[in-house]
C-alpha cells in the first residue's frame, strides 16, 4: 500500500465557536487522529493535501507530520458539506505495522458479459464496497470482480471474491455483490373514454339497429298512406 506524506497543523482552540469556519475559510480542514489507546489529536490539513490522499486512494497509509511528531493513519470517515459536497471534516485511524485492521475498500467490475448483448439486461451493482481485515501494508486499493460469465442464473456474491493474499473478508459471504435484470417494459394506460370511442361497433348491434330502423320505416309507410276510394259502378 502506497504511503502519502503530509503536514498538519495541531488545533490547539478545538471546540471553539468559530474556529472550524473560521479553518474552512482558509482552504483548511479540520481533522482529528484517534486510536491505538492514545489521545485524540485534533488537527488541520490544507486541501490541497488532502486531495493527494484521495487521488492516492481511499485506504492509503498517511504519514502525517506535525510541530510535535508523526503519526501514521488511515482516513476512517470524510464528511462532507450537504450542498457543495466538499470535505468539512476528517477523521485518521491510528495504524502499528503489526496489528490487524478493519476497513473498507471498493470493488471494482472487470470483464464483460456476453448474455448482455443478446438478453437486453443491464447490471446491478449492487455492493460497492467491501469489509475488510489485514494488517495496514497488506491493505488492497480495490477488490476485482469478473462479471465475464454472469448471466440471469449466474451472480457474484461476496464469498464469489478472490481476497488478496492477508486479505480476510468480513460480514455475510452471500451478500449480493452484483447481478444481471431485465427492465420490465413499461405499459402505458389507455383512458377508458378513448378505448371505448376507438371500438368499431359490434356487426350484431349494428345489425339490430338497422332492423329496428326499416321496420319503424315500414310502420310508419302504411301509417301515413290514405285509405283507396270505392271503385263507381
Amino acid at each position: 500500500m502506497e504511503k502519502i506524506k503530509i503536514t498538519a497543523e495541531q488545533r490547539n482552540r478545538a471546540g471553539a465557536k468559530g474556529e472550524l469556519s473560521k479553518i474552512r475559510a482558509q482552504k483548511n480542514i479540520p481533522a482529528v487522529i484517534y486510536g491505538a489507546g492514545k489521545d485524540p489529536i485534533a488537527i488541520t490539513i490544507n486541501e490541497k493535501e488532502l486531495q493527494s490522499i484521495f487521488k492516492a486512494g481511499g485506504n492509503a497509509i498517511v504519514r502525517i507530520v506535525m510541530p510535535s511528531g508523526e503519526e501514521e493513519a488511515i482516513i476512517k470517515e470524510t464528511q462532507y458539506h450537504v450542498v457543495t459536497d466538499k470535505p468539512i471534516h476528517v477523521d485518521f485511524q491510528r495504524i502499528s505495522k503489526d496489528k490487524m485492521l478493519e476497513t473498507t475498500v471498493p470493488v471494482v467490475l472487470i470483464g464483460e458479459s456476453a448474455f448482455l448483448k443478446t438478453s437486453g439486461g443491464i447490471i446491478d451493482h449492487v455492493l460497492r464496497e467491501v469489509h475488510i481485515k489485514c494488517l495496514p501494508a497488506d491493505i488492497p486499493h480495490h477488490i476485482e470482480a469478473d462479471i465475464t460469465n454472469l448471466t440471469l442464473d449466474v451472480s457474484i456474491t461476496v464469498g464469489d471474491l478472490k481476497a488478496p493474499k492477508g486479505v480476510t473478508f468480513l460480514g455475510d459471504p452471500g451478500r449480493m455483490v452484483v447481478h444481471i435484470i431485465i427492465p420490465k417494459e413499461e405499459v402505458v394506460a389507455v383512458p377508458a373514454a378513448e378505448t371505448t370511442a376507438s371500438q368499431p361497433e359490434l356487426s350484431s348491434a349494428k345489425g339490430k339497429k338497422e332492423e329496428e330502423g326499416a321496420t319503424a320505416a315500414a310502420s310508419a309507410g302504411k301509417t301515413a298512406a290514405p285509405a283507396a276510394a270505392p271503385a263507381k259502378k
